[in-house]
């Protein structure tokens, strides 16, 4: 694309998006807030807040720091270089520092060169590459403090917060575990994959060497725990367990930390669907934050919860048994089932990381998974902005005896545990046809 249509359109998108994610949010958090309220708030006034109080000044300040870091932002043409060998090369350039912060900061993933934050360019050292990590989850972990202050009670932001950092942690220790034990395929072939001062040791494959296996398995972890799906290693080389981690946590909805604002909202419903879990269990009404959950809230919930894995497991059964949908496969057998699986995942939770083994460009790919995207971006809005409509609307109940705490290790474990049911009882089924038996099938020495 050329420099004015990346820095006008794009960028426009860019901006925009996140506001409107973070509107989203601090709409149903009004739902909570306000008592026999008519209105959760103005969209165009929380959009244009966003992004001249918040997106803009953070963007302007980490620009000029990816500029002194090494980025390039300009406006020059591409530069001809020659090789030590003789060979011609053709070096991008363009406005990548203004591009690369505002992508990872709304969480909306691509990347300026094709090779996304593995790219010199693009991530030129282990500082930026932490900067980039820190972007990806700043404004999602954030909005767990201004959910906390707008209810008036920080400790309920604290423990949504820490909902979000168990499952992070899980994931990323998960990952890592993975990827260090390295390939049996290779152990077995007597090739050395023990870390030394010499070698990173593990599974490297797909990975760039400044970041190494610790750096790649936890940007993985984040940029799929948000809707970012900037990467700085190639997900399709990760071992099965590692990247099923990635699957995992878009599948969920990306509510770790998750993308700006639909992180919040995202983990909010699975918070009155575990809310009423914990009524039926002591038999009372559910309440949370003051507010009775009652049947149209937990229906809305559910509904929105639902529209993932319906796109994302329709199109994936759609795929796996049509001539268009397989033969874009590069590889058979439980990778190649992983490969559309992430696809159909990636583009429902509007992530954009890829198992790239995956010819995707075609008219059955481009259409199905485009569809999957605007399902997985837009339809879940509508319950949930009904949820918070009805909830503005109710009276704030007087805390009892009776009432459940929702600012504990009760609650977090409640709701940790309510996510992970939901999940597995979900998505386990898919994940054992792909990634699951290909662990199973590379520690057994043979595939099948």
């Amino acid at each position: 694309m050329s420099y004015l249509v990346q820095m006008w359109g794009l960028t426009v998108h860019n901006f925009v998006s996140a506001a409107t994610g973070i509107a989203l949010a601090v709409a149903l958090v009004r739902g909570f807030a306000r008592r026999s309220a008519k209105s959760i708030g103005n969209f165009w006034v929380d959009l244009t807040r966003c992004t001249l109080y918040v997106l803009l000044p953070i963007s302007i300040v980490v620009c000029l720091f990816f500029i002194w870091q090494g980025m390039p932002q300009n406006l020059l043409p591409y530069t001809a270089a020659s090789t030590l060998e003789g060979a011609k090369q053709i070096i991008a350039q363009g406005p990548v520092a203004s591009q690369e912060v505002i992508k990872m900061m709304g969480t909306n993933g691509g990347g300026f060169f094709n090779a996304n934050s593995a790219h010199p360019f693009e991530n030129p050292s282990a500082v930026t590459n932490l900067v980039q990590i820190i972007l990806i989850f700043s404004l999602g972990a954030a909005l767990t403090n201004l959910f906390g202050r707008m209810v008036g009670d920080q400790r309920q932001g604290w423990a949504i917060f820490a909902v979000m950092g168990v499952l992070f942690l899980a994931g990323a220790t998960t990952a890592y575990w993975a990827e260090a034990a390295g390939n049996p395929a290779i152990a077995a072939l007597h090739v050395d994959q023990s870390h030394s001062a010499l070698q990173a040791g593990g599974n490297m494959e797909g990975k760039e060497v400044r970041f190494g296996i610790a750096n790649s398995a936890l940007f993985a972890t984040v940029t799929t725990d948000a809707s970012c799906g900037a990467v700085n290693s190639m997900h399709d080389s990760f071992m099965p367990l590692g990247g099923m981690i990635p699957i995992i946590n878009i599948q969920l909805g990306e509510i770790i930390f998750g993308g700006v604002g639909s992180g919040l909202y995202g983990m909010l419903l699975f918070v009155i669907v575990g809310m009423f879990v914990a009524g039926l269990m002591v038999g009372r009404t559910p309440e949370y934050l003051g507010k009775k959950l009652e049947a149209k809230e937990v229906k809305m919930a559910m509904l929105a919860i639902l529209i993932l894995p319906l796109s994302i497991l329709g199109f994936t059964a759609v795929a796996s048994v049509v001539p268009a949908g397989l033969a874009a496969l590069n590889n058979s057998g439980p990778h190649g089932f992983s490969e559309m699986l992430y696809a159909y995942t990636s583009a429902t939770g509007n992530n954009g990381s890829a198992f790239a083994g995956i010819s995707a460009n075609t008219l059955f790919y481009n259409t199905t998974l485009a569809a999957a995207m605007f399902i997985g971006r837009f339809l879940m809005i509508v319950p949930m902005l009904a949820v918070a409509g009805s909830l503005a609307a109710k009276r704030i109940v007087p805390t009892s005896a009776g009432t459940f705490p929702t600012h504990g290790g009760l609650f977090v474990g409640l709701i940790v545990g309510v996510i992970l049911i939901l999940g597995g009882l979900t998505f386990f089924p898919a994940l054992a046809l792909g990634p699951i038996v290909e662990h199973l099938s590379m520690h057994a020495g043979s595939l099948y």
